[in-house]
């Protein structure tokens, strides 16, 4: 265990508690500027009240897009498997053009229905309860391992910082929940401008201090030949399968399609998406934090510690603990809206109304952080990528009723359900068989390699929605408040 530096413990803890009283009193100091505002309403709580524009907007989006899993895991990835791990940035280079084409349309049907979920508009567009269901306990089990990988990642830098047991993890549980349950979304959507400012001057500062402390950037990649700079013989097709798959299934998770929703007009969610790409550029500065780890002589099996035990051995205590707050800040701003996100799915598409739905939305909020602790206490946090990875596998099957529904052509719900039933059971067969893994060998005689899990399930879910859809068309004409 690490021995407890005071520097670099108190400017974490500083940092780390200024975050959450900011967040826990925002809905206080609005009601003192918006005094004839009801700001105690559920929809302030669950989406701002629509009303986001595009700086709050760029930086909530941002601050749920790119999470502790982007700081802990991505660079441990590329430390581990070398090219491989930089899967990440094509990635999130495919997603933008997606945002901008898809999700403003999504957007106005969700303004003109009022619909706060993606459940919600898919229970509009194709007027059925088991449908709506589904894809709302689809979000939720998506979502879990999502808000599970954020409390990993608090308590990796909680070890790093050398806090002994689960005590620490769960005091940081209990802030989170305290500032989901006072700030609503208003919480981390003030608290992104903190969260994305310290971690951008961590990282600018990491990029350009440690190439110097290690001989330049061309000793660092001397170094760091022997980490497979370059993708592997075979690793081609996983590698563009899965940033693919992980690019179609980004915006259908509850917490960012939260944001999305937030906003206040399309326009604003294009704009965003014109903007957004420059996280891309920090990505990729954040990944090669992977390589550097190699330069600076950083050697663990705990691929997890690798950015905490790299910045702890180049930067001084009090810069390391700075950094450290800066990851478990950046995991405490998405945790918050992944809650408030399956807290919506919860309170409108699978309880009765309630009289009060602030509260209802809360407790369900606390109970879904609950559930994620519980899976923390008992998770391998070296499975933490592979455990992100196969929500994704089950977040993909809700795409044809949430994306394919946008379209004029007529699906029906009993294709849609069909649909999500036969791809979830591929995908979750073929992940059980593979060990847990996202990928799967494929071998058609001349063709063969590893290819998404996620992926070769929304395939098979498709190929059956269109082949029920021949077999029974739809009878019920489109409502016309809910396509495109």
């Amino acid at each position: 265990m690490n021995t407890i530096n005071p520097w670099a413990l108190g400017v974490f803890v500083f940092f780390f508690a200024a975050t959450i009283v900011v967040g826990s009193s925002i809905q206080w100091i609005r009601g003192l500027f918006h005094a004839k505002r009801d700001t105690n309403s559920h929809e302030e709580w669950s989406l701002g009240g629509r009303e986001f524009g595009p700086w709050v907007t760029w930086f909530l989006v941002g601050g749920d897009f790119y999470t502790a899993y982007t700081v802990i895991a991505v660079p441990a990835l590329v430390y581990a498997a070398g090219a491989y791990g930089f899967f990440a940035l094509p990635y999130t280079i495919i997603v933008y053009p997606f945002i901008f084409l898809v999700m403003p349309k999504l957007w106005k049907l969700a303004r003109a229905g009022g619909h706060a979920t993606a459940a919600d508009i898919v229970k509009a567009r194709f007027n059925s309860r088991a449908l709506e269901v589904v894809i709302a306990l689809t979000g939720l089990v998506a979502v879990m391992p999502y808000i599970a990988l954020q409390l990993i990642g608090i308590r990796t830098v909680v070890q790093a910082l050398g806090l002994p047991g689960d005590l620490p993890l769960i005091i940081a549980f209990i802030s989170l929940a305290a500032y989901t349950w006072l700030g609503g979304l208003h919480a981390p959507a003030l608290t992104a401008f903190i969260k994305d400012i310290m971690i951008y001057i961590a990282v600018l500062v990491a990029v350009t201090v440690i190439p110097l402390h290690t001989g330049g950037y061309s000793a660092l990649f001397a170094t760091a030949a022997h980490a497979d700079t370059v993708l592997k013989t075979g690793q081609g097709l996983p590698y563009a399968t899965l940033a693919l798959s992980s690019a179609l299934a980004a915006f259908l998770y509850p917490h960012t399609l939260t944001g999305i929703l937030a906003s206040r007009s399309a326009d604003t969610i294009k704009q965003n998406a014109v903007f957004l790409p420059a996280y891309t550029i920090v990505l990729g500065l954040i990944a090669m934090l992977g390589f550097m780890a190699h330069a600076a002589g950083i050697n663990t099996t705990n691929t997890s510690m690798v950015v905490p035990l790299l910045f702890q051995s180049v930067f001084p205590a009090w810069f390391a603990g700075f950094c450290l707050a800066a990851i478990a800040v950046g995991a405490l701003v998405p945790a918050a809206v992944m809650a408030i996100g399956a807290a919506n799915l919860v309170t409108n598409n699978l309880l009765p109304a309630q009289a009060n739905p602030v509260r209802a939305s809360r407790i369900t909020a606390f109970i879904v952080k609950i559930g994620a602790l519980i899976c923390v206490l008992f998770l391998n946090a070296q499975f933490a990528i592979d455990f992100q990875l196969l929500g994704g596998v089950f977040i993909l099957q809700t795409f044809p009723a949430l994306i394919l529904g946008l379209l004029r052509v007529r699906f029906s719900a009993a294709a849609m359900l069909t649909g999500w039933a036969v791809g979830t059971v591929f995908g979750v067969g073929m992940c059980w068989m593979d060990g847990l893994k996202p990928i799967h060998p494929i071998n058609l005689g001349l063709f063969s390699g590893n290819i998404s899990t996620g992926l070769l399930s929304l395939v098979i879910n498709i190929a059956m929605v269109a082949l029920v859809s021949v077999m029974a068309p739809a009878k019920q004409d489109i409502p016309a408040k809910t396509t495109a």
